[in-house]
Formats: structure tokens, C-alpha cells, sequence
């Protein structure tokens, strides 16, 4: 059981886990995320549709795997941290203990020094504390210890970080509210109302879309009351769809959408894409040359009960789409916002996680432990050691600057 957790709390385990993670957000990235199974059998094939729906890699960064994997990597942090806190604490103690410096090795090191409280200043210690060892006068004195805690405090920063975005992500809810301005809708069942006041579509020079922007109100309305209180208006930027109805049964779809025919039950369309500028490339698929409507087309598939009848494209030339003793078309394309409205109790467990991180990197890259000591000498001089365990090369330098000065005000005292 020691050598498994001892295994589990590895860095080599960590690296491990780090790779296949890291390998496996980048094999995600080329899977477009949270469509439909007839939308992946239309843009890959029947076989990739199942393999991607199977292994969630729709949802890949909920899925079972990933959290498996983000499981373990928590629960390596965690053992990390838990068996180096206690050699942690101890080194830390003897960082302060002026008998263990003696006993220990030295980084550099200056002798037949008439003063040493200079030499101590110049390194920017604190005044040194007086004790005797060995039946030695000892001067000691120390700075940085906290810098020991660096790593051990980035892990839990880490830790705190992923636990509060996993945590954030399993836990938190999503409504979706679209429309176009003037309509007001209700936040799923946050008690919250959303007026969509504006809606603007931004194009570059060459007509592609540069950025959808809408401008909305978001107020909590109190029960038998019209008032619109505490309300707070908001510029947000947001991804497009397109709205479109169907002269038939008058019904507003939004792209990703479906309606059952009324009188024909089990009998659905869906529209599945929207393309404003339609161009059908050759040998690569659909695409919208730019984001006016010069040549709106649409992706449309029907189904029956479980079985789809068809999908195709369709624009307005290819006159009406016919299901048997029905006609179904699209028209008056407009474009509308679609807003993501999230709630996560566990943000607040992320940004601590984000910001002991950062507390440990600074206390891991500028806080360089450094202590230093001077020991008597029968002939009245001091004998001043100092030691670094972290940044050892720029300690040196420092302590051989700070010495070399000491020295060249030996000199001058001599010559006087």
C-alpha cells in the first residue's frame, strides 16, 4: 500500500497524467462540441458519429474519462502535499536553528573579518541574534524561509483551481434565452428576466462577420408586481445562430432546432444550419462567404418517430419542400441573440485556487531562502559562513560582492 501511494504521489505520475491530459484536450479540440448524432454522421460518417458520441468526445470535457483523469491528477496533488509537509515543517525549523547551520555545509564563506554586523546589512539580513555553541560566539541570522513553501503552496493553489472548475462545471446550470430586441424572456427558473434591447451584427470590410453584439437588461421582477427593480443593463458579445419561420405553422426555429407538424404527430423538421451566403465548396462542404444575407440556405433534416426520412440543403428557388401531404418551407431569415446565462457556486473556489498559485510562484521564484553566520575566532576576528539552498548560484555572487567590500574597507582601515 506505501509503494502505491507513494507511486499515486509521484512527480513521474504527475507528468504522466499531465501528458495524457494534456493529449487528450487536444484530440477534443478537433471535435466540434455539443452536436447532435445526425449532425456528426452529416459532417464525418456514420462510424465516426458512433465513436464520438460513445466516447463523449460531443461533451469531452464532461465526460467520464476526463473526470477520471482530473480525479487522479487531484488526488496526486493531494498526496504530494501531504507527504512533504511534514519534512517541510522540519526544514523549515532548521532553517531557523543556528546549531544545524554550524553542522551542515556552507555555500561561501569569508574569514579574518574584524566587524561582521556590516557584512550582514549589506546582504539585507535582519539583525542577528547572539548564542553560544560549542563554547563558540555565534552570531545567525536568516531571511526568505518562507520561499521553502513555494511549490507546496503552488500545488494547493493547483488543486484548489482545478477542484473549483471541475466542481464549477459539474454542478452549474445553463439557460439559454434568445430573441430579437424588444423581447423579454424569463432565465429558466432563476427568478431573473432578460430584455434583449439591441442586437447588432458587426461586418468587416469583406462582409465576414468581425463580432455579434447585443445589448441587454437583466432584472428580478417581484411577484403581482409589473416593476422592474434592481435592473442592470449590459453590452455582451455572443456567437451566432439565425431565426427563421415557417409560413405553415407560423413557428419560430432557431438553428440546432425542430417542430412536430401539428396534426401529423411523430412527423418533425429540424434545421440543423444556417448559411446567410451560401456557397457549397467543392470537395470541402457548406460555408457562408460573409454574414449578409445575399444567399441564405438552409441545413434541414426530417425524421418520422425514430427514423429520418431526409436532409438536404434548401434555398428559396427550390420552391416548397414536400412530406407527403405537407409543404414546408423557410423564409424571412433574421438573425437573433442567443445568451448563456451560468450559474457556478464554486467560482469563488477557482479564483483562491488561481490566486494561491500565484502566491506560490512568487514565493517559489522571489522569496530565496538564505541564512548566514558568524563563529569567533581565538584570535578576535569572525569567520562568516553562508548557505542557500535555493538559488545557491546568486547567493554566492551576492555574499562575494557583499565580502569584497567588506575587505576593500579592511584595507583602507589598515593603510589609515
Amino acid at each position: 500500500m506505501k509503494k502505491l501511494l507513494k507511486f499515486l504521489g509521484s512527480m513521474g505520475f504527475a507528468i504522466t497524467l499531465l501528458t495524457v491530459l494534456a493529449a487528450a484536450c487536444v484530440a477534443a479540440s478537433f471535435v466540434t462540441q455539443g452536436q447532435s448524432y445526425a449532425w456528426y454522421a452529416e459532417a464525418y460518417s456514420e462510424g465516426a458519429a458512433r465513436l464520438i458520441v460513445g466516447l463523449r468526445l460531443d461533451d469531452a470535457f464532461h465526460s467520464w474519462w476526463l473526470l477520471t483523469l482530473t480525479a487522479f491528477l487531484c488526488g496526486n496533488l493531494l498526496l504530494c502535499n501531504l507527504t512533504r509537509l511534514k519534512p517541510l515543517i522540519a526544514r523549515t525549523k532548521r532553517e531557523a536553528d543556528p546549531s544545524a547551520a554550524l553542522s551542515g555545509p556552507a555555500d561561501a564563506a569569508c574569514e579574518n573579518v574584524a566587524d561582521p554586523l556590516p557584512l550582514f546589512e549589506r546582504l539585507r539580513l535582519p539583525k542577528p541574534k547572539v548564542c553560544e555553541i560549542e563554547g563558540k560566539k555565534v552570531l545567525f541570522s536568516g531571511r526568505n524561509r518562507l520561499g521553502l513553501w513555494g511549490p507546496w503552496v503552488c500545488h494547493l493553489g493547483i488543486l484548489l483551481l482545478i477542484l473549483g472548475f471541475t466542481l464549477g462545471q459539474l454542478t452549474h446550470r445553463e439557460y439559454t434565452v434568445y430573441g430579437v430586441p424588444g423581447d423579454t424572456k424569463p432565465i429558466g427558473e432563476t427568478g431573473y428576466y432578460l430584455t434583449i434591447d439591441d442586437f447588432e451584427v458587426r461586418l468587416r470590410d469583406d462582409d465576414t462577420v468581425a463580432q455579434y453584439v447585443a445589448d441587454v437588461t437583466i432584472f428580478r421582477a417581484p411577484q403581482g408586481s409589473t416593476a422592474v427593480p434592481d435592473s442592470q443593463s449590459d453590452t455582451v458579445s455572443v456567437n451566432h445562430p439565425a431565426r427563421h419561420g415557417t409560413p405553415l405553422q407560423t413557428q419560430i426555429v432557431c438553428a440546432g432546432e425542430g417542430i412536430e407538424i401539428a396534426d401529423a404527430p411523430g412527423l418533425r423538421v429540424y434545421l440543423n444550419a444556417f448559411y446567410p451566403d451560401f456557397y457549397l465548396q467543392p470537395g470541402i462542404g457548406p460555408m457562408t462567404l460573409s454574414g449578409r444575407m445575399n444567399n441564405p440556405a438552409y441545413l434541414y433534416s426530417i425524421t418520422y418517430g425514430d427514423s429520418m426520412v431526409g436532409m438536404n440543403y434548401w434555398q428559396e428557388s427550390d420552391g416548397p419542400i414536400t412530406v407527403n401531404d405537407y409543404s414546408i418551407t423557410f423564409s424571412e431569415p433574421q438573425s437573433y441573440t442567443l445568451l448563456q446565462v451560468k450559474t457556478d457556486r464554486f467560482q469563488t473556489l477557482a479564483l483562491l485556487g488561481g490566486l494561491v498559485t500565484l502566491l506560490g510562484l512568487i514565493l517559489a521564484f522571489y522569496l530565496l531562502p538564505a541564512k548566514v553566520w558568524a563563529a569567533a575566532q581565538a584570535d578576535g576576528t569572525w569567520t562568516v559562513y553562508g548557505q542557500s539552498r535555493k538559488g545557491g548560484a546568486l547567493f554566492r555572487e551576492e555574499f562575494a560582492r557583499a565580502a569584497g567590500r567588506d575587505e576593500a574597507h579592511q584595507e583602507k582601515g589598515d593603510q589609515a
